[in-house]
Order: structure tokens, then sequence, then C-alpha cells
């Protein structure tokens, strides 16, 4: 059994694509605790409670806890 293979081509508006899926890579949630969001330091994806907030040049930021070294490192095992 084989994929089909999908093309992919912008609009002439240039601002949809003719064949992407619709929708988020991302679990939908109907609560706060349940929801995504990226770190401002590595980017990745962490749940809210797994984030702090810190100063980042001089605005608050959400960034993996207690850093996105050892949050990785307690994730992978």
């Amino acid at each position: 059994m084989s994929k089909d293979d999908v093309k992919t081509a912008v609009v002439a508006d240039g601002l949809r694509y003719k064949s992407k899926p619709s929708g988020s890579p991302f679990r939908a949630s109907s609560s706060f605790s349940g929801a995504t969001m990226s770190c401002f330091m590595c980017g990745k994806h962490r749940l809210r409670s797994q984030m702090r907030t810190r100063q980042v040049l001089g605005k608050s930021q959400s960034v993996c806890a207690p850093s996105c070294k050892a949050l990785a490192e307690q994730l992978d095992g």
C-alpha cells in the first residue's frame, strides 16, 4: 500500500495552500492546563504546567521549568 503524493501549491492570492489540510497539529484543549505554548528560549511546545514565566530583555516570557535542558532530560528519561 502506498501513500498518495500530496501536491501543495499556493493559490494566486498567495495566502492559502490548495491542498494543505486544515486544522492544527496540536490537540484541542478546553482547559487552560492542557494547552501548549512554545518556550521562548528553545522553541519547543510544552504543556503550560511545564513552563514558568521569566523576565527576558525586560519582558515576561514563558520558558521551560526549571530549564530547557533539565526538562528535556526529564522527559527523555
